[in-house]
């Protein structure tokens, strides 16, 4: 070139930053990210590397307009390669295009591994980039002591690593092109503890017995939270004792005593974390909370609303002090190769993590779920809180990935075995046939019956009489859903009669209060969710609350079967079949039954210890939900209005947020079933409109019956 001026980016109004500014700022920010896990100066070299191919001829024409293709990215990653750098050398690799698979020695210049990527390099097919060693000294780097314990290590340090990169070029980047440096939220982990102090100051003294055993369980996780020091922790609480509260200020108090920077919410599914997010933001502040998951997209296009522009920001990577998000979100990143998903990364370390209703971590899944919590935990500054009525036994599994880590129960198991917590009486009905067990059903002015598929509920609800019946599972809509409950806890409020009928998805977190629940076979933890939903705030005496567990006349899903079988022979065993010992014997039952193969489906870790280092080939495979579902638009209620602005044409973060509380998901065989019928419309986007409205039923929801027959939805 005629000129000594490496360009990183020019602006829209012709500001230019150059590649050695950019290299610069980009390394300071990554060791910033990086410094709480002791990776600085491997996020320093990354940083000062990743852009080294922008010292080339080619891509200064490319900036300049030229339709020239290069390939900045792999020169970083040879530097840091020769250097032995091999952590960083995969996250300059993949900074654009997601982490690279690491290959093998045999694999050729076109292969897209890290190792076909090298040898480009060697076959002189990268543009010359000798201008940036007159601009930039790669520091001598050495390898973090995490790094030195297997491979396993290795690749959970070079994913944070990873994160730290790509959230630092984005940063700096955006920074450049906007003008201006990113609005952060600027309150401390001490302000959110003085708030929630402001919250809780009314519940002193408490005025009946069951709010001094809430109190307990708040002062102890108090305690606790200011007294130890960063850790793996349970957080076992009686169903109605204050759990979603009261792990909100173990947590607080443990990041304050412990200088930590965060609290992030882990929560199974999408249903009960509006219900979470919503708590925290009247205790902390709605600026303060961060919501993030499939159902909640914040609009970047609306710049007039500057907090919402800042929580849009925020889901990117996650610089909030409190993050409510899915399982699915947080495992799923956690595992993932692309920078979009993977940006986060670097802000779970130095925080403290609640995973609620931690018995729903999925078994199939549960071994990786568990080595990346024992990872952050041992080498991160996490700590780590599994949070439950119904403690699952994971304690042998923790100990094979923490052996030097003991779990701590925050909550004393005394507290269980209080009367005021023993608000049910369980019994056993033996066989019920769906006419039987709505003629039971119909007797009773207020009940909730729980069965184990959408078909059952279907089924059985046609069968319940009289006014005040309803029907709840995932074929209805959000909006409906959440309409339906809004009824239901007023009528039962009232004491008017209401008699629903639903699949699980009332077990977990829905704060309901029936005198009486019906709850089909199932396992254990089902069982015992399901009994949180009755006698909840314990206005009625233990023997007059009746949960009445039933085998239907439909066969269980074989999924259950495991399942099923293990809470038989514990409920056989114990007669008091909540109590923590009966809990664990289940879990570790099941557990056993499953196999250890069956906790891994995929082999994660086995692929991740191989030394080949399959990142992309383990992001394709890492899927909490198995199962791919397409989601359906329903015309209903407020719905119509939104959907006619998507046919119109209207496509913004905001309207599909607003849509998401009208759509239903299904599998795609049932999908098919409908298209071929003709019953929907998809739009230019593949965007998916329920055309036949006659299949959404007022009363329960989404039928998957078309022309060609039936489809059963389990």
């Amino acid at each position: 070139m005629s000129t000594a001026l490496y360009l990183a980016h020019i602006a829209d109004d012709g500001r230019k930053q150059t590649v050695q500014s950019h290299l610069t700022n980009t390394s300071v920010l990554a060791k910033e990210f990086a410094a709480s896990f002791h990776g600085a100066e491997q996020a320093e070299i990354a940083g000062l590397a990743h852009d080294i191919g922008k010292y080339s001829d080619a891509f200064q024409r490319r900036l300049n307009g030229f339709p020239v293709k290069v390939d900045h990215s792999t020169a970083g990653a040879v530097e840091c390669y020769r250097r032995k750098q091999i952590c960083a050398a995969f996250a300059v690799a993949g900074h654009h295009g997601g982490l690279p698979d690491g290959g093998s020695r045999i694999d050729g210049s076109d292969d897209v591994t890290l190792y076909g990527r090298l040898k480009r390099a060697e076959r002189g097919q990268l543009e010359p980039y000798d201008g940036w060693q007159k601009e930039i000294k790669l520091p001598s780097v050495a390898f973090p002591d995490c790094l030195l314990k297997g491979t396993l290590e290795f690749a959970f340090f070079t994913r944070m690593l990873y994160s730290c990169l790509v959230d630092a070029d984005y940063l700096d980047t955006e920074a450049f092109i906007v003008g201006r440096q990113r609005e952060r939220i600027e309150i401390s982990i001490d302000q959110l503890w003085h708030q929630l102090q402001q919250y809780i100051a009314g519940w002193f003294p408490p005025k009946n017995e069951l709010n001094r055993q809430r109190c307990r369980v708040l002062e102890e996780c108090i305690q606790k939270g200011e007294q130890q020091q960063p850790g793996l922790f349970s957080l076992t609480v009686p169903t109605g004792g204050g759990k979603t509260v009261a792990s909100l200020a173990f947590a607080l108090a443990h990041a304050k005593a412990n200088g930590m920077c965060r609290v992030i919410y882990v929560i199974p599914y999408t249903s009960i974390i509006e219900q979470t997010a919503a708590v925290f933001r009247k205790i902390l502040g709605a600026e303060n909370v961060l919501e993030h998951h499939s159902n909640v997209l914040y609009d970047l296009e609306n710049e007039a609303n500057s907090q919402n522009i800042r929580m849009a920001q925020a889901t990117e990577n996650w610089d909030m002090p409190v993050i409510v998000t899915t399982a699915v979100q947080f495992f799923e990143s956690l595992y993932a190769c692309r920078s979009s998903q993977c940006r986060k990364l670097h802000n779970i370390a130095n925080s403290v993590i609640i995973f609620d209703e931690a018995q729903m971590l999925p078994v199939s899944y549960l071994r990786p779920c568990v080595h990346a919590i024992s990872q952050l935990v041992d080498h991160y500054k996490v700590s780590a809180v599994l949070c439950t009525a119904t403690q699952p036994a994971l304690q042998p599994l923790f100990h094979e990935f923490l052996p030097n880590q003991t779990m701590m129960e925050i909550c004393p198991e005394e507290i269980f075995h209080h009367e005021v917590f023993q608000r049910v009486t369980f019994c056993n009905k033996g066989k019920l046939g769906w006419d039987e067990l709505a003629d039971e059903l119909n007797q009773l002015s207020q009940v909730l019956c729980i069965v184990n598929t959408r078909k059952s509920a279907q089924d059985l609800y046609q069968k319940i009489n009289g006014e005040g019946k309803f029907h709840l599972s995932t074929l209805m809509c959000p909006a409906h859903r959440r309409a339906y409950l809004e009824e239901i806890r007023d009528r039962l409020s009232k004491g008017l009669p209401c008699r629903v009928v639903s699949t699980s998805l009332i077990e977990a977190g829905v704060d309901v209060d029936f005198p009486a629940v019906y709850r089909e076979i199932a396992g254990l933890d089902s069982i015992l969710q399901a009994a949180g939903r009755c006698n909840r705030e314990g206005k009625h005496p233990a023997n007059e609350s009746m949960v009445t567990v039933f085998e239907g006349e439909d066969n269980p899903p074989p999924l259950f079967a495991t399942a099923i079988g293990a809470g038989k022979a514990v409920m056989k065993k114990y007669q008091q079949i909540d109590s923590p010992r009966a809990i664990h014997e289940y879990f570790s039952q099941l557990l056993e039954l499953k196999g250890k193969q069956a906790q891994d489906i995929h082999d994660i870790l086995r692929q991740l210890s191989d030394g080949t280092f399959p990142f992309r080939t383990v992001a394709e495979q890492f899927h909490l939900i198995e199962s791919p579902t397409r989601t359906v638009y329903i015309p209903f209620r407020e719905g119509i209005e939104l959907i006619a602005r998507l046919r119109f044409g209207e496509r913004s973060q905001a309207l599909f947020r607003q849509l998401g509380l009208f759509g239903v998901s299904i599998y795609e065989k049932h999908f098919k079933t409908l298209e071929n019928a003709g019953d929907l419309e998809i739009l230019p986007d593949n965007t998916v409109i329920l055309l036949n409205q006659t299949l959404y039923e007022e009363d329960t929801g989404l039928s998957l019956e078309a022309d060609e027959g039936k489809c059963l939805f389990i």
